[in-house]
Protein backbone atom coordinates (compact mmCIF):
# COMPACT_ATOMS: atom_id res chain seq x y z
CA UNK A 1 0.00 0.00 0.00
CA UNK A 2 2.63 2.47 0.67
CA UNK A 3 4.34 1.75 -2.58
CA UNK A 4 1.48 2.55 -4.60
CA UNK A 5 0.70 5.40 -2.85
CA UNK A 6 4.15 6.81 -3.20
CA UNK A 7 3.88 6.04 -6.58
CA UNK A 8 0.44 8.17 -7.02
CA UNK A 9 1.95 11.17 -4.94
CA UNK A 10 5.00 11.13 -7.32
CA UNK A 11 2.98 11.34 -10.21
CA UNK A 12 2.56 14.87 -12.17
CA UNK A 13 -0.40 16.40 -11.92
CA UNK A 14 -2.02 17.36 -15.50
CA UNK A 15 -1.24 21.08 -15.45
CA UNK A 16 2.67 19.46 -14.80
CA UNK A 17 2.31 17.96 -17.89
CA UNK A 18 0.95 20.77 -19.51
CA UNK A 19 3.69 22.91 -18.52
CA UNK A 20 6.36 20.25 -19.43
CA UNK A 21 4.50 20.01 -23.07
CA UNK A 22 4.27 24.19 -22.84
CA UNK A 23 8.05 23.89 -22.53
CA UNK A 24 9.00 21.16 -25.20
CA UNK A 25 6.97 23.09 -28.02
CA UNK A 26 9.03 26.09 -26.75
CA UNK A 27 12.53 24.40 -27.14
CA UNK A 28 11.35 22.67 -30.11
CA UNK A 29 10.55 26.10 -31.72
CA UNK A 30 13.96 27.78 -30.71
CA UNK A 31 15.81 24.77 -32.51
CA UNK A 32 14.99 26.85 -35.87
CA UNK A 33 15.72 30.53 -34.01
CA UNK A 34 19.19 28.62 -33.21
CA UNK A 35 19.24 27.31 -36.72
CA UNK A 36 19.97 23.94 -34.91
CA UNK A 37 18.84 20.76 -36.88
CA UNK A 38 20.31 18.31 -34.88
CA UNK A 39 18.10 19.51 -31.97
CA UNK A 40 15.29 19.66 -34.25
CA UNK A 41 15.48 15.96 -35.09
CA UNK A 42 15.79 15.17 -31.60
CA UNK A 43 12.29 16.12 -30.60
CA UNK A 44 11.17 13.58 -33.08
CA UNK A 45 9.83 10.41 -32.56
CA UNK A 46 11.27 7.72 -34.55
CA UNK A 47 7.61 6.64 -35.71
CA UNK A 48 6.75 10.39 -35.87
CA UNK A 49 4.23 11.49 -39.54
CA UNK A 50 4.63 15.39 -41.04
CA UNK A 51 1.59 16.25 -42.80
CA UNK A 52 3.67 18.07 -45.70
CA UNK A 53 1.44 18.71 -48.38
CA UNK A 54 -0.23 15.44 -50.39
CA UNK A 55 2.13 12.90 -49.03
CA UNK A 56 2.86 12.33 -45.66
CA UNK A 57 6.60 12.56 -44.43
CA UNK A 58 6.91 8.98 -42.45
CA UNK A 59 9.69 8.58 -40.05
CA UNK A 60 12.55 10.82 -38.36
CA UNK A 61 14.86 10.49 -41.10
CA UNK A 62 12.61 11.53 -44.00
CA UNK A 63 11.06 15.15 -41.91
CA UNK A 64 14.54 15.55 -40.81
CA UNK A 65 15.83 15.55 -44.25
CA UNK A 66 12.50 16.76 -45.50
CA UNK A 67 13.04 19.71 -42.85
CA UNK A 68 16.73 20.13 -43.34
CA UNK A 69 16.38 22.94 -45.84
CA UNK A 70 14.82 25.51 -43.36
CA UNK A 71 17.92 24.91 -41.39
CA UNK A 72 20.13 26.54 -43.73
CA UNK A 73 20.81 30.14 -43.72
CA UNK A 74 21.65 32.44 -41.09
CA UNK A 75 17.77 33.47 -40.23
CA UNK A 76 15.17 31.48 -39.73
CA UNK A 77 12.21 31.46 -42.51
CA UNK A 78 9.67 31.22 -39.66
CA UNK A 79 8.71 30.76 -36.00
CA UNK A 80 5.76 28.98 -34.18
CA UNK A 81 4.05 29.34 -30.30
CA UNK A 82 2.20 27.05 -28.66
CA UNK A 83 -1.03 28.92 -27.64
CA UNK A 84 -2.95 25.71 -26.49
CA UNK A 85 -2.08 22.56 -24.65
CA UNK A 86 -4.00 19.74 -23.30
CA UNK A 87 -3.10 16.23 -22.35
CA UNK A 88 -5.03 13.18 -21.89
CA UNK A 89 -6.07 12.17 -18.18
CA UNK A 90 -3.70 8.91 -18.80
CA UNK A 91 -0.33 11.47 -18.92
CA UNK A 92 1.21 9.59 -22.01
CA UNK A 93 -0.26 11.89 -25.02
CA UNK A 94 -0.71 15.60 -25.88
CA UNK A 95 -2.01 17.99 -28.37
CA UNK A 96 0.10 21.41 -28.97
CA UNK A 97 -0.86 24.01 -31.13
CA UNK A 98 -0.73 27.58 -32.14
CA UNK A 99 0.56 30.27 -34.74
CA UNK A 100 3.19 29.95 -37.34
CA UNK A 101 4.81 33.21 -38.26
CA UNK A 102 6.87 34.18 -41.39
CA UNK A 103 10.44 35.76 -40.87
CA UNK A 104 8.72 39.45 -40.66
CA UNK A 105 6.52 38.36 -37.84
CA UNK A 106 3.00 38.03 -40.09
CA UNK A 107 0.90 35.39 -39.04
CA UNK A 108 0.65 32.51 -42.16
CA UNK A 109 -0.47 29.51 -40.51
CA UNK A 110 -1.39 27.38 -37.45
CA UNK A 111 0.58 24.44 -36.46
CA UNK A 112 -0.94 20.90 -34.87
CA UNK A 113 1.28 18.63 -32.91
CA UNK A 114 0.48 15.79 -30.44
CA UNK A 115 3.12 14.66 -28.93
CA UNK A 116 4.07 11.05 -26.87
CA UNK A 117 5.52 10.98 -23.50
CA UNK A 118 8.30 8.49 -24.01
CA UNK A 119 10.09 8.71 -20.72
CA UNK A 120 9.43 11.23 -17.24
CA UNK A 121 10.03 14.58 -18.49
CA UNK A 122 11.21 13.72 -22.07
CA UNK A 123 7.92 14.40 -25.01
CA UNK A 124 8.82 13.51 -28.52
CA UNK A 125 6.62 14.72 -31.78
CA UNK A 126 4.29 11.69 -33.14
CA UNK A 127 2.09 13.72 -35.67
CA UNK A 128 2.59 17.34 -36.86
CA UNK A 129 0.46 19.37 -39.37
CA UNK A 130 0.50 22.85 -40.23
CA UNK A 131 -2.54 24.96 -41.84
CA UNK A 132 -2.47 27.91 -43.49
CA UNK A 133 -4.77 30.77 -42.10
CA UNK A 134 -8.34 30.65 -43.82
CA UNK A 135 -9.88 33.67 -45.26
CA UNK A 136 -13.42 31.44 -45.08
CA UNK A 137 -16.79 33.31 -44.86
CA UNK A 138 -18.42 32.84 -41.64
CA UNK A 139 -20.97 29.79 -41.61
CA UNK A 140 -24.56 30.29 -42.37
CA UNK A 141 -26.08 28.93 -39.29
CA UNK A 142 -29.82 26.79 -40.79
Amino acid sequence: MLILALANAARPTNADLKRQVVSAERAFAATMKARDHAAFRGFLAEEAIFFDGSTPLRGRDAIARAWRPYYDGRRAPFSWEPDQVEVVDSGTLAYSGGPVFDAAGKRVGRFNSIWRLEAPGRWKIVFDRGDTPCACAAANPK
